[in-house]
């Protein structure tokens, strides 16, 4: 599922006043983060996350690696921030056609 220009909106709005339960330090992104973003995106479809100074790379690295681990799409990387989203079997979030 690719997500449009309407839909990545309303999902930019609701993740707005999220904070980040993730944050990616020296260690960057590794297995035991990637299963615990995993396991969230499980019940929460809409999650926040950090990127440390310290961390090897970059938000948008960070963002694409673990995105493609989990099979989640990036809906927005600002700065150190970054909003991942994988929709559940039965949708808690509903999307704008």
């Amino acid at each position: 599922m690719t997500l449009t220009g309407k839909q990545r909106a309303a999902l930019r709005a609701k993740a707005n006043p999220l904070e980040a339960i993730f944050q990616i330090g020296r260690q960057g992104v590794g297995d035991q983060l990637v299963r615990q973003v995993d396991e969230t995106l499980a019940v929460r479809e809409l999650i926040k996350l950090r990127v440390l100074e310290n961390s090897p790379c970059s938000a948008r690295e960070a963002a694409d690696a673990i995105a493609a681990a989990v099979g989640a799409q990036v809906v927005q990387v600002i700065g150190s921030r970054f909003v991942l989203y994988r929709p559940a079997e039965q949708p808690v979030i509903e999307l704008p056609r």
